[in-house]
């Protein structure tokens, strides 16, 4: 009875354990991915709202999903369970009012009330974001890409994933996928209140045996991303039944609890993942009393007498007034600006090219972006480890490969469409594994929350300049054109490649653009980056 005891302590108490279950709140997070294709459509048949009501609807969404500032200050002064609390409460009662006015038990409310409502229930998903990645990146310093790439991996894909679990009931009304945002997510997080959160790191991890952990992990990413996006391209050209959805339902649910095989097998196969630290050894990873030696060794020098260095913890005032902050930021706002303006108009780039059933290449880019997520993480720190070079230089030879598929897309050749969405779909990935990784090395862990919410803000910023103001009259251009219209007010409809080409041009030269701001960041921190993999290797 006492082995059982103490295996179940160290289970309790093991990092794999947190961050599978980190993985399991992040893949029910993102419930902002299911407004445009699932919940719109039910608020617009309810309360007989038309277009633009249900646009402004999507703008709280969208404010909602950037806006964090408030999660990142709450993680650094309450514990993480607070954190998800907090995040589970506004995503219950945002849609939850929403779900209770679409069913007519609550009376309508004006379209303001309803907008406060939505962007309440979207912004729950920064806190479960946050709580997640500033719990797991503690926990796994030494592994930081990985572990931001796989959790924004998943959260990522949760519209997929929230989209099955949903089908498998068979729901007799529209307005039931919003029942399910709102009591779903909740559910899952107050399961997991007092599991994800940082554990005591009084011992040194094994590297070797983590890295097979990581293995499996990625292997079932894989296995993952490929079952899903067979069940959509099926799901989009056969009609299937019922039973079919259901049982393809359930074998999704199996392999989302596989990966509870990983700690397990780290406490009771492998006996502790982890080995007692002597004092004469130091650590296996950099920690903050390393960095500070390593540069108080090294030739790079604070700005400021008492301000932080590179590699030690900033807080968010202190890092908006470093350089390499806004270097960072705004490649981030020109490479994800590019790729959010693909995603919000794959649609109508695919009806301009003849294509009319856009489902099989909406599930396409968003697997793509799931992969892009993963893979980013999984690369970003091969470059750390096995090159000592900066993880900025991945993001740049990201944007690199997100500028040849657009300009692929510009010039017209042969399957363009499919280029563009698989490489701009893991091009955007990849940018959310890693840019806040990055930013973690650079500036610390103690504000992480704050500086991450900071980061998202480059995704709304983004979008209104690229897609909201760029394509979107560059498309209106041509489509008068080829109509002959001269009215600014007529809905007309652009076909050929031309609508977009032009476009993605300009994208193209952005993400060249975001690579040079990224090449600085590598120059300017590839003296830390070269010490610090040193310093790991003592």
């Amino acid at each position: 009875m006492t082995w059982w005891r103490q295996k179940l302590e160290l289970l309790v108490n093991d990092r794999w354990l947190v961050f599978v279950c980190a993985m399991w709140i992040q893949s029910v997070a993102g419930v902002g991915y299911l407004f445009g294709g699932s919940m719109s459509p039910a608020i617009k048949t309810s309360l007989g709202y038309n277009q633009k009501q249900i646009a402004l609807l999507g703008v709280a969404k969208n404010l909602g999903d950037a806006i964090g500032f408030v999660s990142g200050a709450l993680s650094e002064v309450s514990p993480t369970w607070v954190v998800l609390i907090v995040g589970a409460t506004q995503n219950l009662v945002g849609y939850g009012v929403v779900w209770l006015v679409v069913t007519g038990q609550l009376p309508n409310l004006p379209l303001w009330m309803l907008f406060v409502a939505i962007f309440v229930g979207t912004n729950g998903e920064t806190y479960y974001n946050t709580a997640s990645l500033v719990s797991c990146i503690h926990n796994f310093p030494e592994s930081r890409g990985p572990v931001v790439g796989i959790l924004k991996g998943f959260s990522g894909l949760s519209g997929a994933i929230l989209t099955q679990v949903y089908l498998m009931f068979n729901p007799s009304r529209d307005s039931s996928v919003i029942l399910m945002v709102a009591l779903g997510p909740p559910v899952v997080v107050l399961a997991l209140l007092f599991v994800v959160r940082p554990v005591e790191r009084s011992c040194r991890a094994n590297f070797r045996s983590d890295d097979l952990r990581f293995l499996a992990i990625y292997g079932f990413c894989v296995v993952l991303a490929v079952y899903l996006l067979g069940l959509l391209v099926l799901q989009s050209l056969f009609d299937i039944t019922q039973s079919i959805i259901t049982t393809s339902g359930a074998i999704l649910v199996v392999f989302m609890v596989v990966p509870i095989l990983v700690p397990f097998s780290s406490v009771f196969i492998s006996g502790n993942n982890v080995t007692l630290v002597k004092s004469e050894e130091g650590t296996s990873h950099v920690d903050q009393h390393e960095v500070k030696t390593l540069i108080e060794r090294s030739d790079i020098l604070p700005e400021k007498r008492r301000a932080p260095c590179i590699g030690e913890d900033f807080t968010l005032l202190q890092a908006l007034g470093q350089a390499d902050f806004w270097l960072i930021f705004m490649s981030l706002v020109l490479g994800v600006g590019s790729g959010i303006t693909v995603i919000d108009n794959l649609g109508q780039i695919c009806y301009s090219l003849g294509y009319n059933n856009t489902k099989i290449f909406v599930s396409l880019i968003s697997i793509s972006n799931f992969l892009g997520r993963v893979a980013g993480g999984y690369f970003s720190e091969l470059i750390i480890r096995k090159l000592s070079l900066p993880r900025t230089l991945a993001m740049s030879a990201v944007q690199a490969i997100m500028s040849l598929g657009l300009i692929y897309y510009a010039i017209d050749w042969p399957g363009k469409i499919y280029v563009v969405t698989i490489v701009i779909g893991m091009g955007y990935g990849a940018h959310w594994a890693i840019a806040p990784a990055s930013v973690s090395d650079i500036f610390g862990l103690k504000s992480f929350g704050s500086l991450y919410n900071f980061q998202i803000t480059a995704l709304p910023i983004g979008s209104f300049v690229f897609s909201g103001v760029i394509a979107s009259n560059i498309y209106d251009y041509y489509a008068r054109k080829q109509a002959g219209a001269s009215t600014e007010t007529e809905s007309l409809v652009c076909t050929g490649s031309v609508c977009y080409s032009v476009t993605c041009g300009l994208m193209s030269m952005l993400c060249l653009m975001a690579m040079v701001l990224s090449l600085s960041v590598v120059y300017r921190t590839r003296k830390f980056y070269l010490r610090l993999h040193r310093v790991s290797k003592t």
